[in-house]
């Protein structure tokens, strides 16, 4: 009996200690990962981009597997700020109440080294840390001042740039380039954005026109947690921001023009349609074909078979009110009538006509009666 207690009872001791070992390690986790969120970089209104949520939008679809992907086409935009759709990205030019432009979230991510940019090659965008850019030389190739930031080293750059010495008043457009991919997975077709580029119009020392200088790519996957964190409101109606920059770019709600598809010869759209209205029928075609490339996929059913068979009724109904088809109903019967005033005419030329005699020809003796005269002959003997 007295074995059994202590059994039990170093049982309950070892069991404690585990416990108190499981609370241990579990409280230096809470304190490693909030150590860990400490370090993490902070937004201007003080937001922290945390690990996991870098993890969690910098997945870049890489569980979808090539042969989940049935279909994919890779299309280029042009956004212009000037349009009101796309205002929100421009606007506000100076940080007010926390809220700052997509250029200047963009610049300082680069300028704390932490966002990777590449170099813009003109129509082969390759994401790899071999065009992988320095931000010094973007600064010094734009002409953009700037200094040594604070724990700035040779393998880590980190640079200071002045809010007035930011040049937002001069990015005026952007370029987008979208995956449109067609999932089996959720047999669906969704567009994704896949980099961005921002792009300076900037003009010449004798004036003239601005020329446009397309400054550096970045990965959407790589600005999205700071995207997500970053709110706006794209509605003068409603001045409270209801939604973020990684919405106005996950949900489409911007309004670019395609200048270049991904092709064999990699020309862009103005190379091939040299004429602008060709150039536009060409951008709303490939449009019309992405809009209308999921509805190709599937059989209609028997209800929208019936409301597409009651739209055309409908509009025949329309078009024989209106009068459209009162000529060819008029022509109708006429030609009806001259069919049947031929078709009499000529019955009554022939019952007009004299009918022909037909004249008996005289019967000729055949070579058959000699014989038969001979047989009887012959039946006589």
């Amino acid at each position: 009996m007295n074995k059994f207690i202590k059994i039990s009872l170093c049982a309950l001791g070892l069991i404690g200690g585990l416990s108190q070992a499981f609370a241990q390690d579990e409280a230096g986790g809470v304190v490693r990962r909030r150590a860990a969120d400490r370090n993490a970089p902070k937004q201007q209104d003080g937001t922290v981009v945390t690990d996991r949520m870098q993890s969690f939008f910098s997945d870049d679809n890489s569980s979808v597997s090539d042969a989940d992907r049935q279909w994919m086409r890779v299309i280029y935009r042009a956004i212009d700020l000037d349009k009101d759709k796309n205002a929100a990205l421009y606007f506000p030019e100076e940080p007010v109440e926390g809220q700052e432009n997509l250029f200047r979230i963009i610049l300082r991510l680069l300028a704390d080294n932490t966002i990777p940019a590449y170099e813009y090659l003109d129509g082969r965008e390759v994401f790899t840390d071999q065009y992988r850019i320095k931000v010094r030389d973007v600064l010094d190739r734009f002409y953009i001042p700037y200094t040594d930031g604070r724990g700035s080293t040779e393998k880590n750059p980190k640079f200071v740039i002045d809010e007035n010495d930011v040049p937002t008043n001069e990015v005026l457009s952007y370029y987008v380039v979208e995956r449109w991919e067609y999932d089996t997975r959720n047999n669906r077709l969704r567009p994704q954005v896949e980099a961005i580029c921002p792009v300076l119009h900037r003009s010449g020392d004798f004036g003239g026109d601005a020329l446009k200088y397309p400054m550096f790519w970045v990965k959407f996957s790589d600005l999205r947690p700071y995207l997500a964190a970053q709110t706006i409101f794209v509605d003068d109606d409603n001045n409270l921001p209801t939604c973020t920059y990684d919405d106005f770019f996950t949900l489409n709600m911007y309004d670019g023009d395609i200048y270049k598809t991904r092709n064999l010869k990699n020309r862009s759209m103005a190379q091939m349609y040299a004429d602008p209205d060709d150039l536009k029928r060409a951008q709303d075609s490939i449009q019309n074909r992405l809009d209308n490339f999921e509805k190709k996929l599937w059989v209609p059913d028997r209800e929208e078979i019936l409301a597409a068979r009651e739209a055309r009724e409908a509009a025949e109904a329309d078009r024989l009110s209106a009068g459209g088809d009162s000529t060819a109903v008029a022509a109708a019967p006429a030609k009806t009538s001259t069919r049947s005033s031929v078709r009499s005419s000529k019955r009554s030329s022939k019952s007009s006509a004299p009918k022909k005699v037909k004249e008996k020809k005289p019967k000729t003796v055949s070579s058959s009666s000699s014989s038969n005269a001979t047989r009887s002959v012959r039946r006589r003997k």
